[in-house]
Order: structure tokens, then sequence, then C-alpha cells
């Protein structure tokens, strides 16, 4: 397999160092100096691959979102799955190690608060929340119908983004989030059951 260009190494290096410095100062409180010093790069460079800080905050955000994707299709891809278990792979990658991580809640969090404020992260924000709508909703519609699948899959997705928040917000996030799973698929368990009682009156 080739090695990766030094730019793309580069660039993941200053992406994983913005990580470590929001989980250890905030979004606030990170700066060009924060990322370069933990990247061990010239403050330069950020601004030769992503235009200043904000670019790279921008890139770090897609980084992120780009694991949630590559998740799930690491987890279904080649496979033959009913829609149950396609629906239950939804959750676990969404509650991946990396996304159960401190660098990455907190980044997150800080992600949500600043999108309220900034288009550009408002708008990779609503990607993500369109992405996941949509794969539930295709997951679902083969089970209960559409009706009831878009009723299903806003109710699921509102479902994964409390208890992740929730969980990364707790004393104990890894027993949380470990919980947070359980309850999600109990739900869509649960949809899926009672879609059938009620087809069967």
């Amino acid at each position: 397999m080739p090695r990766p260009p030094m730019k793309t190494v580069r660039q993941q290096q200053l992406i994983d160092a913005t990580l470590v410095s929001v989980e250890r100062h905030g979004l606030h409180h990170t700066t060009i100096n924060t990322i370069s010093g933990l990247a061990g790069m010239s403050s330069g460079i950020i601004s030769h691959y992503f235009g200043g800080k904000q670019g790279l905050i921008e890139a770090t955000l897609k980084y992120l979102l780009d694991e949630l994707k590559q998740a799930l299709l690491r987890r279904t891809q080649g496979k033959v799955l009913t829609p149950a278990q396609r629906l239950s792979l939804i959750v676990d990658a969404n509650f991946t190690e990396l996304q159960r991580s401190n660098a990455a809640t907190k980044t997150w969090l800080s992600f949500w608060s600043q999108a309220m404020h900034d288009p550009g992260l408002a708008r990779l924000q609503h990607i993500n929340c369109q992405r996941l709508y949509s794969n539930l909703l295709f997951s679902f519609k083969p089970l209960i119908g559409k009706p009831a699948a878009i009723e299903a899959a806003k109710q699921t997705a509102a479902m994964i983004d409390g208890f992740w928040l929730r969980s990364a917000l707790s004393v104990s996030p890894e027993k949380e989030f470990e919980q947070a799973q359980y309850l999600c698929k109990s739900f869509i368990e649960a949809v899926i059951v009672q879609h059938g009682e009620n087809q069967c009156h």
C-alpha cells in the first residue's frame, strides 16, 4: 500500500493536534500557536495548508464527520444485512471509540456551541444531521413503511444525539456511553415490534 503524500500526513497531524488542543484548552483558547506547538511544526504551516485557524477548525470537524461516515461504511460495506441489523450498526457507528474519546467529545461540544454563530460550522452540522436522518430513514422504511419511518428516524436521530450529549457531559462517560448504545437499540427494537403488533390488529 503506497504511503500517503507528506502534505496529507502533515494535515492529519495538525487536525490531531487541534483535537488535543481543544481538549486541553477549549475552542476559544485554542490558537495557531497551541496547535502548531502540539504538532511540532511552525505556525506558518497552518496558514499554508488551511488558510488559518478557521480553515483548520472546519477541517477538523470535517474529519470527525468523515469518521462517522467511514465507521458505518466499514461495518456495512460488502455485507448482506437486514434493515434491523443496519439500524443497529448505525447506532454503533455513532458511539465508536473515537467519537467517545475526550478529545472528540470536547471538540464536538465546542463545535455545536460555535455553530450557532458560525455559518460554516452550522452548514457542516446540518450535513451531519441530514446524513444520520437519511441513513435511519432508509433502514426503517422496509420495516415499517415510509410514514412511520419518517417519524421513527427523527425520534431515533434525536435519541442518538441526546444520549451522546448526556453521556459526554456525565461524570462517568464510558459507562453512560455503553448504556446509551443499549437504550438506542432498545428503542429501535421497540418501534419495530410495536409496528408489527399494530399491523396485526
